[in-house]
């Protein structure tokens, strides 16, 4: 698909929505599409892609057919898209997508497959400790996975960096330092008879 395809696909559904064809609520896109083609260049057919409530052009691009998705669009399923067929899964759950992305991740690494797994998320869903908890995952683990932060600058309706109290700072250093546990992780390592 290229730019003007997509935005028409957008305006279609925009039109369908305001006509009162659609009784739920969907997530338009704007103003990303050569971001997005350039990125979905990257992206192979048997790759796993894991998005957000805001999905429709990632759809498009990872070639799901313009009617196939205009029909689940139109019968509500604008914010939680899912086509496995396709290798597409989205969420509506802020950062709801990313502990499945890594789940899928190291599926793939166990089974010894090839494929890589993309998984989008907004700036205000890369504020949340789920996704830092999946990304350090992720790391620690050398998992197939590319996160991708879509950042429009906003949290909702309002200025991301202003709600979450930005502009956000390096953490400060850690001490770090190891040892060696001489006790069970939990209890003694002696049954009481209990």
């Amino acid at each position: 698909m290229n730019k003007a395809e997509l935005i028409a696909f957008e305006d279609e559904i925009r039109e369908l929505f305001n006509a009162g064809k659609i009784a739920a609520p969907i997530h338009l896109a704007s103003g990303n599409e050569d971001q997005l083609i350039d990125i979905f260049k990257r992206i192979k057919s048997n790759d796993w892609v894991f998005g957000t409530w805001r999905s429709h052009y990632h759809c498009l691009l990872k070639g799901v057919p313009p009617k196939e998705l205009k029909a689940k669009i139109v019968a509500g399923r604008s914010i939680g898209l899912c086509f496995p067929e396709h290798r597409i899964l989205c969420s509506a759950l802020v950062g709801g997508n990313a502990p499945l992305a890594v789940g899928m991740a190291m599926a793939i690494k166990r089974s010894g497959g090839s494929e890589k797994v993309y998984c989008f998320l907004g700036d205000m869903g890369a504020t949340t400790g789920i996704f830092h908890e999946c990304s350090n995952y992720a790391v620690g683990h050398q998992l197939p996975i590319k996160f991708i932060i879509e950042n429009n600058r906003m949290s909702v309706q309002t200025d991301t960096m202003r709600s979450w109290g930005g502009p956000f700072e390096e953490p400060p250093d850690i001490d770090e330092y190891e040892y060696t546990l001489d006790v069970p992780h939990v209890g003694t390592g002696k049954w009481s008879g209990l």
